[in-house]
């Protein structure tokens, strides 16, 4: 390092410390710009692929830069040279961490079923945000609570692949989810160092399990999980279907004799980030039990969602229950439910009428038309 070196590091850090005051006032403005970054993002996966994969590339262009930060720092304060303050630091993390969790909130609200444990998942995360923008008990985590506090960057890690991955490399959901799981072990050793604080080898190995086990925990818990880019479009039941123009048609009373000779098909439209193919499965159980599950492949790109069925031609001749169709990823977790019941009299049936429904929550709002569209 030239004896110059010193000055300009010393100068650069000024520089951030000034660039930090001057923006503590207008922090507040970061949590919301971050969410409707997020959402602008989210819709773009639909409209412009390109500009939605630069936005989720800015994220991880922001933690690259904040780990960067931390390993450099150390090194130069092993060679004596200054390093920026830790309430500078923290400040900074605190700008990224509420950068990660409102920017994949959106993705998060759009894609969770919510009648399902899904729903914990994302209001823990709503949660995290808010704990992120409460300058009082974030600054007592990063402070008092170290081992918390790097479970929380840890966690903050987890989000951001799990929605940029799929975007900007078209990995299918499992292979993002597995990758957001193992660098969730690694990020999570510090926060296991600052809590086992290892000395000896036993201790090492412990945390070493530990940091295994929280990786086999995530993995075991992915039903939990909203697939942060997939998520449906519409969905219907019916009794025939039009091929060619891909669509439910006709209707019937959903009774066990009408089953029996017809068969129903399911039809599920599964938006995904252009150049993804994935294999989905639609599970049909009845009363619990699951009957049946049937694969299919589907392809990104298409604004409405990629249209696809099934049609199931053998039904049990006690089929009165309720019916459940689950639409999963190859990994186990859920796109959404079609839930219908099955009676013996047609006069107290319900109808498979090809009527394709908007899933209930955030999609439903069908917020994309928010942008015109760029064809």
């Amino acid at each position: 390092m030239t004896p110059a070196a010193p000055s300009r590091l010393l100068r650069l850090h000024q520089f951030t410390e000034q660039a930090v005051q001057h923006l503590r006032p207008y922090a507040w403005l970061w949590p919301p710009v971050a969410f409707l970054i997020g959402a602008l993002s989210f819709l773009l996966v639909d409209r412009q692929q390109s500009l939605g994969a630069f936005l989720a590339l800015g994220l991880l262009l922001a933690w690259v830069l904040l780990l960067s930060e931390s390993l450099i720092g150390r090194l130069l304060a092993r060679r004596g040279y200054p390093t920026l303050p830790r309430g500078v630091t923290t400040f900074i993390a605190q700008m990224i961490h509420q950068e990660t969790l409102f920017f994949t909130l959106p993705f998060l609200l759009a894609t969770t079923v919510w009648r399902s444990g899904q729903a914990l998942f994302t209001l823990a995360m709503v949660g995290c945000g808010l704990l992120s923008i409460l300058d009082p008990l974030y600054f007592r985590l990063a402070e008092r609570h170290r081992w918390l506090y790097f479970a929380f960057h840890a966690l903050c890690v987890f989000l951001v692949i799990l929605v940029t991955l799929p975007i900007m490399l078209h990995l299918t959901t499992g292979e993002t989810l597995l990758l957001a799981v193992l660098a969730t072990m690694v990020f999570s050793l510090p926060s296991l160092v600052h809590l086992l604080q290892p000395r000896g080898l036993l201790r090492w190995l412990a945390m070493l399990g530990l940091a295994m086990l929280l990786g086999a925990g995530a993995w075991a818990g992915r039903a939990w999980i909203p697939p942060a880019t997939l998520w449906i479009t519409g969905s219907a039941l019916s009794p025939g279907f039009d091929v060619p123009h891909r669509r439910p048609v006709e209707s019937m009373a959903l009774t066990e004799a009408n089953l029996q000779k017809r068969g129903l098909y399911a039809y599920t439209a599964i938006r995904a980030p252009r150049g993804l193919r994935e294999k989905v499965y639609h599970v049909w159980r009845h009363d619990g039990k699951i009957i049946d599950r049937i694969p299919l492949i589907i392809h990104g790109g298409r604004d409405g969602g990629y249209r696809a069925w099934t049609h199931k031609q053998h039904f049990p001749e006690a089929a009165a229950g309720r019916w459940r169709i689950d639409v999963m990823t190859a990994t186990g977790q859920r796109l959404g439910v079609i839930r219908f019941s099955v009676v013996e009299e047609a006069r107290q049936a319900g109808r498979a009428d090809g009527r394709i429904r908007s899933p209930a929550g955030v999609p439903g709002l069908d917020l994309r038309r928010l942008i015109p569209d760029a064809d």
